[in-house]
C-alpha cells in the first residue's frame, strides 16, 4: 500500500480573499496531492493549507506552494497577529499511513534543501527534522519574526539550514519539518482584553509551567473586538483538549470573563473530539466502537 504523507503549509496570508484563491488553485493543479482543507483568519492574516499523498505528490504540492506564494505575499507590507517568519512560514510532514516518522523526517530535509536552492529562500529545519537542540522548537526559530530576521542569522547558532544567509528581500525564510499530528484550537472570550488571554496563555502553556504538550499565546481578534487564547496542542493523547479548556474557564474566571466559542484551525482527529464528548457526557465504560460510523467502517461490516 502507499505510504500517506500528510503536510499542513501556513501561509502568510488570510485577507486577500483572491490571492489565497490564486495560490489554492495553483497547488490545487499539482497531480495526485489531496487538498483536504484551506482555513484563512483574517485577524492572524494567515492561511493554513492541510494536504495529503504520497512522497512525491507532497512534495511537488509544496513546491507549487512556494512558486505561487512567493510571487503574491511581500512581507515588508504584511501585518497579523500571528508571528510569522516567512511567506510560507511552516511546512510540517506527518505519518499518516504506512509512513513513518523517518521517512518524514528525510523529506523535510529533502524538500527544505530543494526550496532553498529554487527560491533562494532561507529553510530551517525543526521538530525531528532539527538538526539541533535549540531548533526543534517552531517558536525559538521564528522568535524576532521576519522583521528581525537580518539580524538573527549573523548569530552563527541561527545560520540557516540550507540556502542563503539572509532573508530573501520579501519572502523572509521558511521552516520545514516533521512531527506528529498537531490541534490548532482557539479558545475565545468575552473581553477585548489580550493582556487577559495573554495571561491565561501562560497558565495553560508548557514553557510558562502548563500542560506539557501545550503552546498557547493570546492575541485579540480586531473584528469581533475580543482576545483569544490562540493555541496549538502537539499530542492530545498525552494532553486532551478538554482538560486545557477547563483550565482556560478556571482562569478566566479569575478576571470575571467567560468562555464565548471556540474554533478547531484545519482537521482535526476524531479520537481528539471523542475523548471530549466522553468527558463533558460523564460517559461510562464508552468505546469508540459504539460510534455508528466507526463500527460502518471496520472490515467485514
Amino acid at each position: 500500500m502507499s505510504k500517506i504523507i500528510e503536510t499542513v503549509p501556513n501561509f502568510s496570508e488570510g485577507r486577500r480573499v483572491e490571492v489565497i484563491r490564486e495560490i489554492v488553485e495553483a497547488v490545487g493543479k499539482t497531480p495526485g496531492a489531496r487538498i483536504l482543507d484551506i482555513s484563512s483568519d483574517a485577524d492572524h492574516n494567515r492561511s493554513v493549507l492541510t494536504l495529503a499523498g504520497n512522497e512525491e505528490q507532497v512534495r511537488a504540492s509544496v513546491l507549487k506552494l512556494f512558486e505561487a506564494a512567493i510571487a503574491r505575499i511581500d512581507l515588508r507590507n504584511h501585518r497579523g497577529e500571528h508571528p510569522r517568519l516567512g511567506a510560507v512560514d511552516v511546512v510540517p510532514f506527518v505519518p499518516v499511513k504506512e509512513a513513518t516518522m523517518a521517512d518524514c523526517v528525510r523529506l523535510a530535509r529533502s524538500v527544505g534543501e530543494e526550496i532553498a536552492g529554487r527560491f533562494g529562500v532561507p529553510v530551517y529545519l525543526y521538530e525531528e527534522a532539527a538538526t539541533a537542540e535549540h531548533r526543534r522548537n517552531l517558536a525559538d526559530i521564528r522568535r524576532g519574526e521576519f522583521e528581525g530576521l537580518a539580524r538573527k542569522m549573523k548569530d552563527p547558532l541561527w545560520a540557516p539550514d540550507f540556502g542563503p544567509e539572509e532573508p530573501h528581500s520579501s519572502a523572509g525564510a521558511t521552516v520545514v519539518g516533521a512531527r506528529e499530528f498537531l490541534i490548532a484550537f482557539n479558545v475565545n472570550l468575552g473581553t477585548p482584553d489580550v493582556e487577559i488571554a495573554e495571561r491565561i496563555a501562560r497558565a495553560v502553556r508548557h514553557s510558562s509551567g502548563g500542560f506539557r504538550y501545550c503552546k498557547a499565546m493570546g492575541v485579540v481578534l480586531s473584528e469581533r473586538r475580543i482576545a483569544q487564547v490562540s493555541i496549538n496542542m502537539v499530542n492530545f493523547k498525552k494532553t486532551p483538549l478538554h482538560r486545557v479548556v477547563e483550565m482556560i474557564k478556571t482562569e478566566a474566571a479569575r478576571f470575571g470573563v467567560n468562555v464565548v466559542g471556540s474554533e478547531i484551525v484545519g482537521l482535526v482527529p476524531n479520537d481528539a473530539l471523542l475523548s471530549a464528548a466522553e468527558f463533558y457526557l460523564r460517559l461510562e465504560g464508552f468505546d469508540p466502537s459504539q460510534v455508528l460510523e466507526n463500527r460502518l467502517a471496520e472490515p467485514g461490516t
